[in-house]
C-alpha cells in the first residue's frame, strides 16, 4: 500500500536503533585495509568487506567512508578495498574472507564518466586516484569488481551500492558501447542493488543478512533491487503495452506492481525505452511510488520504491561519525586531487528537486531535500579548523547539489506525499514551494562568526530562479560568500532546449545578473558570474547554438573551455538521446513526442564550436555552417556579425591556437563552462 511520506518517515525504523551487531568495539583509527591493520585491531576477520574504485579518504564527502562507517557504529566490523587489481581474485581475498557481505560501488562517479569524455576518448587524470593517475580502475568497475568478489569466495553475499549501481539498476542505455545493457544486478551476477543514498537500506541489510536471513528474504527493503518472481497477491499494472496509452498510472487498491516494458522489449523498440524512463521516473516519490518489474529473460528485476529519506537527526548523527578526515596513510604524500578540492568544504544538505533532464543527482538523491542542523555543520566547520592540516579560515563551500535548496520544501506534507511532478521549479517554481532562503541566511552569518573564519565560500551551483525570489539571500551572497566569480547554469538561452532541460528561460538569469551586479555595485566588489551552457543537447537544432553564440558575443562572454552533452546512464536526457522521444510526455507507439538528437561527430562539434565562436580554429566549421544555413550575414568583421571572413595564418586546423587581442578591443569575460555534473 501506498504510504505517505510523513507517515512513512515516522513508520522507518531509525538509523542507530538497531542492537549492534557486536556489543563492543572501539571506533578504527581508519577501517583496516590490510591484514596487518585488522591484527592491530584484535580482529580474526572482517564482517563487512567493502571495495570501492576511489582511493580510501576517510571523510563524509566519500561514499564508502560513509557507509563504512556508519556499519561500524553499528557494531561491524569493516574492512576497505580500494582500487584493487582486477585481473585476478587474489586482491579481493586480502581481507579474509567476510562473515557477513561484500559491498562493491564505483566510487563517488560512474567509472564511465570518470574515464571517458564526452566524445568517448579516454582521459588520463582522475581525480579520485592517488597522483591524479588514470587507468587505476576498470570500465564498468562495479560489474568487475562483483565478479571478482564472487571467485573469491563463492558462498558470501555479495551487494552493490553507489552512483554507478545506482544509474545502472534497470536495462540502461550505454553511450560508451552504444547500447541497451541489462541491468548491472544481471551482468554482475551479485545478489541485491541499493540504489541512491542507502544508509538506511544498508543498516537493515547487514542486520538482515548477519542474523542468517538470505539476501533473497529482503524484498521488503526499501530502496533495494533484487531477482525475485511478483507474488501471487499483487496487481500487475501494465506499462509494457506500447500500443495502449496506459502507462501504469493508475491507483488500485492493495499491493501493487508496475510491470516496464522487459530488457529485450527496451533493448529493439525505442518507444519502450522511452515509456520505461518515464514510468521510472514518475515513480521516484517516496511518499507514493510503488514497485517495479522488469523482465531480463526467464526472471523478474523487481524495484522496491525509493527509500525513506533521513531527518535531520539522522542526517547530522551520519555527519557526526569518528572519521579520520584525511586519506589513509598508505598514500603517503601522494596528492588526491578529489580530496584537495573538497576538504575545507561542508555538505548541508542532499537532493535537489529541480529535475534538470540531463543531471544524474535526482536519480540518485531523490527530490527531496535532507538537511543537516545548524550546530552539526558548525561541529564540523570546527573540525576542520581544528583537525584539517593546512587550513587557513577559508571554508571552500558549503553547498551540496546546489548551493541554495536549504530546507527548502513543499509546503504541506500531504501534497508533498501525493506530488509526481518530476521538478519542482519547472515549468514555473510550484506555488506549494517555500523558496524562504532566511534558514541559510541565519546558516551563513552563524558560519562566518564561528572563531577562526575568514571566509567562507559558495562554490555549489546557486539555483538563480529561486535566489531571485530572495533579494536579502543575492545582497548576504555578494557582499559575504563570492570570490570574485560565481558559477550559475543557465545551460541555454533558447525556450527548445530549455523545455527539453526542463530549465527557466534566460530571463530568470537576466534578473539574477542584474541583482548580483547592483549587490556587488553596493558591496564595493567587482565580481564576475560565470555560466555554464551545453552544445548537443537533445531538441538543440543548429539554429538554437547560433543564437547561442549571438547571445554570447553580444554579453562579450568567451568560453574557454565547453561541455558537450554527455548521456550520463538512466538520465531523461539520455532517454531523449537514444530514442529520439521526449519521454516528458506520454509514450505509445505513433504517438510519442519526437526530439531531435544530436549524434554525428560533425554536428556534435558544429554545437561546441559556437560555443567557442572566438577561436579561429572553428572559424572554418562555423563559416561553412552558416552558408549551409542561409546566414552567410553573419560572416564579416562588424560587431553583430559571429566570426570574420578572414582567416589568420597557422589557425584553422590545430587545435588551441588562439588569436592575438589587438590594442583597443573591449574586454571580455573568460569563463569554464561545464554541462554534466555527477556526484
Amino acid at each position: 500500500m501506498t504510504i505517505p511520506v510523513t507517515i512513512a518517515a515516522a513508520a522507518a525504523k531509525p538509523l542507530f536503533s538497531w542492537p549492534r551487531h557486536r556489543a563492543s568495539g572501539k571506533p578504527a583509527p581508519f577501517l583496516p585495509t590490510s591484514r596487518a591493520e585488522m591484527d592491530r585491531l584484535g580482529w580474526d576477520s572482517c564482517d563487512v568487506v567493502l571495495v570501492t574504485g576511489d582511493a580510501y579518504v576517510d571523510h563524509p564527502s566519500f561514499g564508502m567512508a560513509i557507509i563504512g562507517r556508519l556499519l561500524e557504529a553499528q557494531g561491524f566490523r569493516v574492512g576497505i578495498i580500494a582500487q584493487p587489481d582486477w585481473h585476478s581474485a587474489e586482491p579481493f581475498k586480502v581481507l579474509g574472507r567476510p562473515n557477513v557481505f561484500f559491498g562493491v560501488t564505483g566510487g563517488n562517479m560512474d567509472s564511465m564518466v570518470n574515464r571517458y569524455t564526452a566524445d568517448r576518448r579516454l582521459r588520463h587524470d582522475d581525480a579520485y586516484t592517488p597522483g591524479g593517475e588514470g587507468g587505476r580502475r576498470p570500465d564498468r568497475c562495479t560489474l568487475v569488481y562483483a565478479q571478482r568478489c564472487r571467485e573469491a569466495f563463492k558462498d558470501v553475499a555479495v551487494v552493490l551500492g553507489g552512483i554507478e549501481a545506482s544509474l545502472r539498476r534497470i536495462a540502461h542505455y550505454d553511450y560508451w558501447s552504444d547500447k541497451v545493457r541489462r541491468s548491472v544486478l544481471a551482468d554482475a551476477k551479485a545478489d541485491l542493488l541499493l540504489y541512491g543514498n542507502a544508509e538506511r537500506a544498508v543498516v537493515e541489510v547487514a542486520h538482515r543478512l548477519a542474523a542468517g536471513e538470505a539476501p533473497r528474504d529482503l524484498a521488503d527493503v526499501r530502496g533495494v533491487a533484487l531477482f525475485r518472481r511478483v507474488p501471487e497477491h499483487y496487481t500487475e499494472l501494465h506499462a509494457d503495452d506500447l500500443d495502449s496509452a496506459e502507462e501504469g498510472a493508475s491507483r488500485r487498491p492493495g499491493d501493487t506492481v508496475i510491470r516496464l516494458p522487459s530488457f529485450e522489449q527496451v533493448e529493439q523498440d525505442k518507444d519502450a525505452y522511452a515509456r520505461a524512463s518515464r514510468v521510472l521516473h514518475r515513480e521516484s516519490n517516496p511518499g507514493n511510488a510503488r514497485p517495479l518489474v522488469q523482465r531480463h529473460g526467464d526472471r523478474d528485476l523487481w524495484l522496491n520504491p525509493p527509500p525513506i529519506p533521513l531527518t535531520t537527526e539522522e542526517m547530522d548523527a551520519v555527519y557526526d561519525l569518528p572519521y579520520a578526515r584525511a586519506p589513509h596513510p598508505m598514500y603517503g604524500e601522494a596528492k588526491i586531487p578529489a580530496w584537495d578540492m573538497i576538504k575545507f568544504s561542508v555538505t548541508i544538505m542532499r537532493g535537489c528537486f529541480g529535475g534538470c533532464t540531463f543531471c544524474s543527482i535526482t536519480e540518485h538523491e531523490g527530490r527531496i531535500i535532507q538537511n543537516r542542523s545548524e550546530g552539526s555543520i558548525l561541529r564540523e566547520i570546527e573540525r576542520i579548523r581544528d583537525r584539517t592540516p593546512g587550513f587557513t579560515g577559508v571554508i571552500s563551500d558549503i553547498g551540496g547539489p546546489t548551493a541554495n535548496m536549504y530546507r527548502m520544501a513543499c509546503k504541506d506534507p500531504k501534497i508533498e506525499a501525493a506530488c509526481r511532478r518530476p521538478s519542482c521549479v519547472f515549468p514555473d517554481i510550484c506555488p506549494n514551494l517555500n523558496t524562504s532562503h532566511d534558514d541559510l541566511i541565519r546558516l551563513y552569518r552563524k558560519v562566518r562568526e564561528t572563531k577562526g573564519v575568514k571566509k567562507v565560500m559558495v562554490a555549489s551551483g546557486v539555483r538563480y530562479d529561486l535566489a531571485v525570489k530572495s533579494p536579502e539571500y543575492v545582497e548576504e551572497l555578494v557582499t559575504h560568500h563570492v570570490g570574485g566569480y560565481l558559477k550559475i547554469a543557465p545551460e541555454h538561452t533558447e525556450r527548445g532546449p530549455l523545455d527539453k532541460m526542463m530549465k527557466p528561460g534566460i530571463g530568470a538569469y537576466d534578473r539574477f545578473k542584474a541583482m548580483f551586479e547592483a549587490a556587488a555595485k553596493q558591496a564595493g566588489k567587482q565580481y564576475f558570474l560565470i555560466p555554464y551552457f551545453i552544445a548537443a543537447h537533445p531538441g538543440t537544432t543548429d539554429e538554437d547554438m547560433m543564437n547561442l553564440a549571438l547571445w554570447l558575443k553580444k554579453n562579450r562572454y568567451r568560453a574557454d573551455q565547453v561541455q558537450t552533452f554527455l548521456p550520463s546512464p538512466m538520465a531523461t536526457a539520455t532517454a531523449m538521446y537514444h530514442t529520439g522521444v521526449n519521454p516528458l510526455r506520454g509514450v505509445r507507439h505513433g504517438a510519442s513526442d519526437k526530439v531531435e538528437a544530436i549524434k554525428g561527430l560533425r554536428q556534435r562539434r558544429l554545437h561546441k564550436a559556437f560555443l567557442r565562436y572566438h577561436d579561429p580554429d572553428n572559424w572554418p566549421l562555423l563559416r561553412d555552417a552558416l552558408k549551409e544555413m542561409g546566414r552567410a550575414d553573419l560572416i564579416g568583421s562588424r560587431p553583430d556579425q559571429l566570426v570574420p571572413a578572414h582567416q589568420p595564418p597557422g589557425t584553422g586546423k590545430a587545435a588551441g591556437t588562439r588569436r592575438p587581442v589587438r590594442a583597443g578591443t573591449p574586454k571580455t569575460q573568460r569563463f569554464t563552462t561545464k554541462g554534466v555534473r555527477m556526484r
